[in-house]
């Protein structure tokens, strides 16, 4: 007669302790999971309008949340999106401006059996928002695609705030999505099965996906900043065959697939790569929601800048409208290039199933990641905090949003409410009309179909003295047209 009585005290017990650890985990510091899709279009999810690609997850993401419809990446490709991103400062102030590597690894990455060179390291003296929140005692995790400095270097995530890295450091190992290895801090992981053909035996993106799971099963008893930049739907196409079959009809018309690794159905299997990250999201929130952490956790999904073009072996972008109506793809400053979504959720905070307007860039997410944790953000920084409009206040707004690319010929773009000035070919002053500004009303055209700068030469000149402004020489990303140098 004892034993069921001691069944029920057990399991009585055990309900208190799991409102306990509810309750425990309202009162700490909210976590906040930033997640970050890679070349992923404005137009590639439901929420934002697209017909061919399923992604239920992040759909019911922005029903129960809050969709920016006016949010921009850091900047036109990888690295120097993710500096922005990671240290609040935008494209005229980061230092990391353009992807690219330094030539060669240390002897101590050598050592530790690098196969790829990694980027250009951000120095010491970067603050990064993991380094941030570590103020307030926030686990760290970055989980997927680093892309700023390799083991052995300043930009070793170890030294940049983050207790757990794990994923592809260099860009470059990224390109294959079924690796040798990944890397766990400063350690290599080998994936059985694999040998960087188009098929393997372990997905890389599902390895993210469960260690997300496991850094949050191991914290859930402590504030944590789990970041996942995740390499999917970057290059190359590769996507395990049970993901492929549910786009089994979908149409491919003949269409030539460029790129590192040619795929039989390449939109069947860009849609497929989406999908499959969708759902790994989804089991990364089931975890969240299992362990009691749901309404003290702020999620965040992205992209770190436009959809890319097929000759790199991406998607077929004109197949997908994957950056929608907006001119330009990855690598332009142009709204296709640099105009990303941003779901925000976080329950009895935001209010659901609404959308925003605020203009917003990747370097206003340190401030407001600080204003979310309560710590002091670094002296510096551009960025602006948008909690304010997630919480449904009165919202300070930028008086521009700025970015500079020395690649693609070289450019130079600034937003000033509903205008737009952009300039190109600012590293080929041969070209005819070099660094001459164009400027648009993205609300009467957010194409950028006309160029109305000669009937508007006050916002002209007020969009020039901005970009003067914001920009400030950079001796390893130099514009010599900016900078007045050869």
């Amino acid at each position: 007669m004892r034993r069921p009585f001691f069944l029920i005290l057990m399991l009585g017990l055990s309900g208190l302790l799991a409102m306990a650890s509810v309750s425990d985990a309202a009162e700490r510091a909210p976590n906040i999971v930033f997640i970050l899709a890679d070349d992923l279009g404005y137009s590639e999810l439901g929420s934002y309008g697209q017909q061919k690609i399923k992604t239920p997850n992040l759909d019911q993401l922005a029903k129960e949340g809050m969709r920016f419809t006016d949010f921009y990446c850091g900047n036109a490709v990888c690295a120097p999106s993710r500096c922005v991103m990671l240290t609040g400062k935008h494209g005229g102030h980061a230092y990391i401006r353009d992807n690219g590597d330094p030539g060669q690894m240390l002897p101590e990455t050598k050592a530790l059996g690098a196969e790829f060179p990694g980027q250009n390291p951000i120095p010491d003296e970067e603050v990064t928002i993991a380094e941030m929140l570590k103020q307030k005692g926030y686990a760290t995790a970055a989980i997927g695609k680093w892309g700023l400095g390799h083991f052995g270097t300043t930009g070793d995530p170890n030294k940049q705030g983050f207790d757990l890295f794990y994923g592809f450091n260099c860009q470059r190992h990224a390109h294959n999505h079924y690796p040798k290895y990944l890397w766990r801090n400063r350690e290599k992981e080998v994936q059985p099965g694999n040998d960087r053909t188009l098929h393997g035996e372990t997905y890389s993106q599902s390895q993210f996906r469960d260690v997300a799971i496991e850094f949050i099963e191991a914290n859930a008893d402590r504030p944590f900043f789990l970041y996942l930049p995740f390499a999917v739907p970057h290059l190359s196409i590769q996507v395990p065959n049970e993901d492929l079959d549910e786009y089994a009809d979908m149409k491919e018309d003949d269409y030539e697939h460029h790129g590192y690794l040619k795929h039989p159905k390449p939109h069947a299997g860009y849609a497929a790569m989406i999908t499959h990250m969708d759902r790994d999201i989804g089991a990364i929130l089931d975890t969240i929601e299992k362990k009691g952490l749901t309404d003290n956790t702020v999620v965040m999904f992205s992209s770190d800048n436009g959809p890319t073009y097929d000759r790199l072996g991406g998607s077929d972008s004109d197949f997908f409208a994957s950056a929608g109506g907006f001119k330009g793809l990855k690598g332009s400053l142009y709204e296709g290039g640099i105009r990303v979504p941003l779901i925000v959720k976080w329950p009895g905070h935001v209010k659901p199933d609404t959308v925003s307007h605020h203009l917003a860039a990747f370097y206003d997410l340190m401030p407001t990641f600080a204003d979310i944790a309560d710590v002091k953000a670094p002296e510096g920084i551009d960025g602006i905090s948008f909690l304010p409009e997630l919480l449904g206040k009165e919202q300070k707004e930028h008086e521009y949003l700025y970015w500079e690319f020395r690649a693609y010929g070289g450019q130079q773009a600034v937003r000033m409410g509903d205008w737009k000035a952009i300039r190109q070919n600012m590293m080929r002053p041969k070209v005819a009309n070099a660094g001459k500004l164009e400027l648009y009303n993205l609300k009467s055209d957010p194409g950028e179909s006309k160029d109305v700068a000669a009937e508007n030469p006050a916002m002209v000149a007020k969009a020039e003295a901005a970009m003067k402004e914001a920009h400030t020489p950079s001796e390893l990303f130099r514009i010599p047209m900016l900078d007045g140098k050869k």
